[in-house]
């Protein structure tokens, strides 16, 4: 009996260890996990970020696929501004397929931290099952934003205001885009919805901004005061409000602003980040004499590091004091911006002049580039130095690196475009064209700028025609791609059915200098000789593009019976012209007061998309290489047409043809 219990007693003993050998230890993991969730939590609530990941990381190593602990990884790397945030929301959003808000989590922190293909990726993911969401489109919009894409991003905006039409941040947004519009109706509305937001605190500063900037550009001087005065009372005003202010003080009264610069000095001076902030406004605007003054009254430790260094150093180059700032930057290492210190020595050394230079600037450069290598924010800044500086080879080898970037991969291919339309490299323009279009397809301006310069180039023929007619079809009422798409249509032999395009349109639409290049050949195609000779006067003494003039003096030679010129390949088009076009903004549509785009050859970008300047041939030069032909086109009449041409406009049917619509 006594042997029976015994045996019992040791077969539950046996029992015990292994139930507790077990489930014991999962079940002390599972009290220890959520112990640690929790002071995770407790430490996220705290601010103590550094903490709580520590926590959170112990979870994972005890149960790796840890959804809470993920959550509070990507909490506490959020708050910290660590890119490691997007990996964390990515871990998320593989737990969580069909979590929509993961996923548009994910894209947000993408975006955040210049991870644009990522971005990308996911909204297309997810976008079947979103589109009635509001979050998707205000995401999506910021995806256009960093594409360079504005008028994506005002057309996402919209959509999520509409889906939620009292959400005040989706209000703001749309308002503070949409007041830069040239539609005076949408800027009007933008411009009141934003006076309104003025009395939310949460968008009381912003929309003061806003305001202000919109009232200096419009100049608007009694009411930028009214702003500006609101703006510097606002307890959320910053450092940059006050230089916001500058701007606009500088414009209405010079004593006043010279007062308030002076008050502004002191401020800026007590805060090193202040102090380089003001220098550089000062540097951008014409104010580079007082930077230099200035710099002598404060204290050495204020100017010899960044950035007020960096502005310095700005300012004499401004100033064209090479001598002087050759001396300022042989000065000690500036730590993490050494490289501009390197840059500004060896660009002060080539404009020296000296028989060493250009071997010394060589050195200098490459020992920046050196310094700034695998950190594209450090490059960006040489790439807009060595553009600034007109340094072509540079400029190129940075850029064309950077392009490669997704964060800087637009202001890259934007940059790369001025630097191939200023040398007239063809070949390469239309490789950075194609590129844009890749990156942002639905993006107009660039879409008729790429299928225009193929048409002209014989560059990729039939994806150039139906990039017109796809841009065409999107935007009927806009100049640039109605204009687009005609020539697109002479190009195929179906001239009269370009001209019935143009004929939508008031004459004075085609009186920006490129859109009016291919109204004239039009016309002249169709023998029209006498409506063409407005638009080949704009032309003559407007901006046009080498491969333009070369359009319209071979149409012009057609009917003064002269052999047309042979069309170039686009690599020979660049030795043949360079030297020629001078430098363009980034391509940007523009819009005419009657509603319509009225540029001609240009896209829009994220930096410089308000300019409407373009690369040309020297209107002197276009003037004398037009005038012999045009004065031929003086002595023609109808009845002096050759046979052949007659007979295409019978054929064509529109020997009758009124054209009093285009001119």
């Amino acid at each position: 009996m006594r042997v029976a219990v015994y045996v019992a007693a040791a077969a539950l003993v046996l029992l015990l260890i292994v139930f507790f050998g077990t489930y014991g230890s999962r079940l002390y993991g599972s009290w220890h996990e959520s112990r640690l969730l929790k002071r995770a939590t407790a430490m996220l609530e705290k601010k103590d970020f550094s903490a709580a990941s520590q926590s959170a990381k112990k979870v994972l190593e005890r149960h790796r696929d840890s959804l809470p602990a993920f959550y509070i990884l990507a909490e506490a790397t959020e708050k910290q501004n660590s890119e490691e945030t997007v990996s964390w929301r990515a871990q998320i959003a593989r737990l969580q397929p069909d979590n929509i808000d993961s996923q548009l989590n994910l894209a947000s922190a993408a975006l955040r931290f210049g991870q644009i293909d990522l971005a990308r990726k996911t909204l297309e993911r997810v976008a079947p099952r979103a589109q009635d969401q509001a979050a998707f489109h205000v995401v999506a919009g910021w995806l256009a934003r960093a594409e360079g894409n504005l008028a994506e991003q005002e057309q996402q905006f919209a959509i999520a205001l509409k889906q939620d039409p009292k959400n005040d941040l989706y209000k703001f947004n749309l308002a503070a885009l949409q007041i830069h519009s040239p539609e005076t109706e949408k800027s009007a509305h933008a411009r009141d919805d934003l006076d309104r937001l003025t009395q939310t605190p949460q968008f009381r500063t912003g929309a003061l901004r806003a305001l202000l900037n919109d009232a200096v550009d419009r100049n608007d001087l009694q009411a930028a005061d009214r702003f500006a005065q609101q703006l510097q009372m606002s307890p959320e005003v910053s450092f940059g409000d006050y230089l916001l202010c500058l701007n606009f003080y500088r414009k209405l009264d010079a004593k006043k602003f010279d007062a308030l610069l002076e008050k502004v000095k002191p401020v800026g001076a007590r805060n090193s980040g202040d102090l380089g902030l003001l220098l550089d406004w000062m540097n951008e605007n014409g104010l580079s004499a007082e930077v230099v003054k200035w710099m002598d009254k404060l204290p050495d430790a204020t100017t010899a590091k960044p950035p007020a260094a960096i502005a310095i150093a700005a300012a004499f180059g401004e100033q064209k004091n090479w001598s002087r700032l050759r001396r300022w930057t042989r000065s000690e290492s500036w730590g993490e911006d050494d490289y501009l210190r390197l840059a500004y020595q060896g660009f002060a050394a080539r404009q020296s002049r000296q028989s060493s230079a250009d071997a010394e600037f060589d050195t200098l450069w490459r020992a920046a580039i050196h310094a700034a290598a695998d950190r594209p924010d450090h490059e960006i800044k040489l790439a807009r130095l060595a553009s600034k500086w007109n340094l072509p080879i540079e400029s190129e080898e940075l850029w064309s690196r950077l392009s490669r970037v997704p964060p800087s991969r637009r202001e890259a291919l934007d940059a790369l475009y001025k630097l191939y339309r200023a040398n007239n490299d063809l070949k390469k323009l239309y490789d950075v064209l194609q590129r844009l279009h890749d990156a942002s397809p639905n993006e107009t301006g660039i879409t008729v700028n790429l299928a225009r310069l193929g048409l002209n180039i014989d560059q990729n023929t039939k994806q150039a025609q139906e990039l017109a007619k796809k841009a065409f079809d999107r935007a009927p009422g806009d100049v640039s791609c109605a204009i687009t798409y005609a020539f697109s249509l002479y190009v195929q032999g179906r001239t009269s059915e370009g001209l019935e395009v143009l004929r939508k349109f008031p004459p004075e639409a085609f009186h920006e200098s490129h859109a009016a290049v291919y109204a004239a050949v039009i016309l002249l195609d169709l023998n029209q000789t006498d409506q063409a000779k407005e638009y080949i006067q704009v032309a003559k003494h407007g901006p046009i593009y080498a491969e333009e003039k070369r359009l319209l003096e071979d149409e012009l030679n057609k009917i003064s019976g002269v052999s047309p010129t042979p069309t170039p390949s686009p690599a020979a088009g660049a030795s043949r012209e360079a030297g020629s076009p001078s430098p363009t903004p980034a391509p940007s549509a523009t819009i005419s007061a009657a509603g319509a785009s009225s540029q001609g050859g240009s896209t829009s970008t994220p930096e410089s998309r308000s300019s409407e300047d373009s690369v040309s041939e020297s209107p002197d030069t276009l003037t004398g290489n037009l005038a012999s032909v045009f004065v031929r086109i003086e002595n023609i009449t109808a009845s002096h047409c050759h046979a052949e041409r007659l007979q295409r406009v019978q054929n064509a049917d529109c020997s009758g043809m009124s054209v009093q619509h285009v001119r």
